[in-house]
């Protein structure tokens, strides 16, 4: 039986209990069995028979678990054969656009200082010569 994760690029990687559960086709109670959860430990050291979810900071937090973690749980402990992570190219958001403009304009920048006449190292050159191209007042 082939399966196939899918997955977001970028910080969107993490995926949730249902898709786990869709995923490996178990049922919601048998992939909490799977998980390596103990009530007394936010965070349990890995277990490698277990599906280990990533590291939460408040009990509250739901459980995330990394695709690779998943594939290699599938892999290693249900013994599914033919085991696939697809990262996805997630759609451009407003955020990644934003930052792609400031990095243009940041280029720009760089590009115009590059070509700018290069600056005294020494800050006071640099004092003697602002100085020397004001009027004495």
């Amino acid at each position: 039986m082939p399966l196939a994760l899918q997955a977001e690029a970028g910080a969107e990687t993490l995926i949730s209990i249902d898709e786990v559960q869709r995923t490996l086709n178990r049922s919601r109670a048998s992939v909490y069995r799977y998980t390596n959860t103990d009530p007394r430990n936010l965070n349990p050291p890995f277990n490698p028979r277990k599906l280990n979810p990533e590291y939460r900071s408040d009990q509250k937090e739901p459980l995330v678990f990394h695709p690779h973690e998943v594939a290699r749980f599938a892999r290693d402990v249900l013994r599914i054969k033919e085991v696939t992570v697809e990262v996805l190219n997630s759609p451009s958001t407003a955020t990644q656009q934003l930052l792609a403009s400031i990095l243009e304009e940041l280029r720009a920048i760089r590009t115009q200082l590059d070509g700018a006449e290069a600056p005294p190292a020494d800050l006071h050159l640099h004092r003697q010569q602002h100085s020397q191209a004001r009027p004495a007042a």
